[in-house]
């Protein structure tokens, strides 16, 4: 097979995937957003999936987010930044991305709504919520005590909009155990922010269990498009 059909065929798979899995939840597969993860994968692979019909697009990494960005401008794209975020790059994050998944401290609003008030845009943000044990190192996400701080933050921001949370299952625990307590997060959480309805859970290997627990985006990149190349 060609790239286009080997990109095709593994759409075409997880979206089936996505389906199956939303129907034995009781759910509408139409619920669930797929954010094509394309780190280190080449703008052509993000084109190819243009064509077949995909809008969302993943990146982990700013710089390349923001040459992929620029490059594919004509193409009408919904940009999700999902990766690690520093400070002293988040206003320049705000300029290009359209959704921010990985906002886990307060610290990031200030240059995230500047970035996006300079462009004349609105950002959607989501809080990424930890679901690490206290004392794991290098633990990602806000501790779920700390959101209704930042969620509070968020509203007084001019440009940025909240959406909802992120969350990943820590590596080594059963992702259905972790995604159930963040269903319970969630839980809480809406019922102080009932307009922030966005989950974004579960990835290749564990997306059944997020869409079991009320996931609306999953982010996938190696189930679609092989695995990924070295860093280059």
């Amino acid at each position: 097979m060609n790239r286009r059909e080997q990109i095709a065929t593994n759409l075409d798979r997880l979206r089936t995937r996505v389906a199956l899995a939303a129907q034995s939840a009781g759910r509408a597969a139409e619920e669930i957003t797929i954010v094509v993860v394309t780190k280190f994968f080449p703008a052509g692979d993000v084109r190819i999936l243009a064509d077949l019909g995909v809008r969302d697009v993943g990146e982990n990494r700013h710089q390349e987010a923001q040459a992929k960005a620029a490059e594919l401008s004509d193409l009408d794209l919904t940009w999700h930044f999902i990766g690690g975020l520093q400070s002293n790059k988040a206003a320049a994050v705000a300029e290009y991305a359209d959704a921010v998944h990985s906002v886990d401290r307060a610290k990031l609003l200030g240059p995230l709504d500047r970035g996006a008030a300079a462009r004349g845009r609105q950002l959607d943000v989501l809080i990424q919520v930890s679901l690490d044990p206290p004392d794991r190192p290098g633990r990602a996400g806000a501790p779920a005590a700390d959101l209704s701080m930042i969620a509070e933050q968020i509203a007084t921001a001019e440009s940025l909009r909240l959406r909802g949370l992120m969350a990943v299952a820590p590596l080594g625990e059963d992702p259905d155990q972790a995604f159930a307590r963040l269903a319970e997060i969630r839980s809480n959480f809406l019922s102080e922010q009932p307009g922030a309805t966005w989950l974004s859970a579960g990835m290749s290997g564990d997306l059944e269990a997020a869409i079991r627990h009320g996931a609306t985006h999953v982010r996938v990149g190696s189930a679609i498009l092989g695995s990924r190349p070295a860093n280059p």
